[in-house]
């Protein structure tokens, strides 16, 4: 699994349009199940995305993919983790997809 910290360096290019160009592509990362949750840090400086792509590799190229990252409206690290305790709503994520 893997912890996505995104950081917007100039928030005045998340336009409205970039924004629901943002929104759009990662749909149907959402729809596949390869994105878990996602949102914005508060203060608005970035958002925080947990995915369970099949690989880093595999999560980077998205990444770099997203219209934020292509217009320069953020930057992005990649953290893997295994997640090893979670409530029992959750618990069904431990397990490998």
């Amino acid at each position: 699994m893997f912890l996505v910290n995104l950081n917007f360096p100039d928030i005045k290019k998340l336009t409205p349009e970039l924004m629901a160009e943002h929104v759009s592509y990662l749909e149907g990362h959402y729809k596949s199940g390869d994105l878990l949750f996602g949102g914005a840090k508060e203060p608005r400086t970035g958002a925080i995305i947990i995915s369970r792509h099949p690989s880093k590799e595999v999560l980077r190229k998205v990444l770099e993919e997203d219209p934020f990252t292509k217009h320069g409206a953020s930057t992005f690290t990649i953290t893997e983790f295994v997640p090893v305790m979670a409530s029992e709503e959750f618990s069904s994520l431990l397990k490998e997809p």
